[in-house]
């Protein structure tokens, strides 16, 4: 008892033996330290950061902030970072940024306002155009898990697969007639429906590599898909 009572004493009088622990009080900057780590607006300095207005506007002066760096395009689309994609949702929330960081909104506003909208426009348009595809949403989700496909990997394909590209190809090549076109697209549609699905399943199964080769037969396609389109137009 007397311990605790020379001790509260020691405390109130501010000594404390020699070599034995005490606690610090937290100091001013020590208790502001965790605030100090969220950015600051660079407009009237405040701090602002996750969870705070979207990222998007200071919570104190209202100005547009620059984009978030480490902000990847599911978050900023308000999606599950997964394959699978509301589309609907997807464009209701591309349609919400837009109204909010269009430039449109921003012409009576100071220049640096001004570039910050133009920089998050062009962010959410990228967004929106990668994750609405199937094949570019799933080369984006394969690279944020640390794995890219590079350009030309016809070594990687197995014989068959490009004796069907190049039939095709021919096909299209020889092609006069709508209906002779139509067959082709009716194939190609198919054929990006099943590797959507398997895909799909790929990504759900965390099996990375499946995923880099359909995705790499997926390219080809689009490429056929590119082609047709190119060929529709009357010269």
């Amino acid at each position: 008892m007397w311990r605790g009572r020379a001790g509260a004493l020691l405390r109130v009088w501010g000594f404390w033996p020699t070599g034995v622990p005490r606690r610090r009080p937290l100091s001013c900057d020590a208790a502001s330290q965790a605030g100090s780590n969220y950015p600051r607006c660079w407009n009237c300095g405040g701090p602002w950061g996750p969870g705070r207005d979207d990222r998007f506007f200071c919570p104190q002066c209202r100005a547009l902030q620059a984009p978030d760096p480490t902000r990847d395009y599911f978050s900023l689309m308000d999606c599950n970072r997964s394959f699978r994609v509301d589309t609907a949702k997807l464009q209701h929330r591309y349609q919400q940024l837009q109204r909010l960081v269009h430039p449109d909104f921003f012409s009576q506003r100071s220049q640096t306002e001004k570039d910050f909208s133009e920089k998050h426009s062009t962010l959410v348009n990228d967004a929106y155009k990668t994750l609405l595809a199937p094949l570019s949403r799933g080369l984006y989700l394969l690279k944020l898990h640390g794995i890219e496909i590079p350009e030309r990997t016809d070594y990687e394909m197995d014989r068959q697969f490009l004796m069907e590209i190049m039939e095709i190809n021919e096909k299209l090549a020889e092609a006069e007639s709508e209906a002779a076109m139509k067959e082709i697209e009716s194939i190609v549609k198919a054929k990006q429906k099943e590797f959507t699905d398997n895909l799909s399943s790929a990504f759900e199964q965390g099996d990375f590599e499946e995923a880099k080769e359909i995705l790499t037969k997926m390219r080809y396609f689009s490429n056929i898909e590119e082609k047709i389109k190119l060929k529709k137009i009357p010269l």
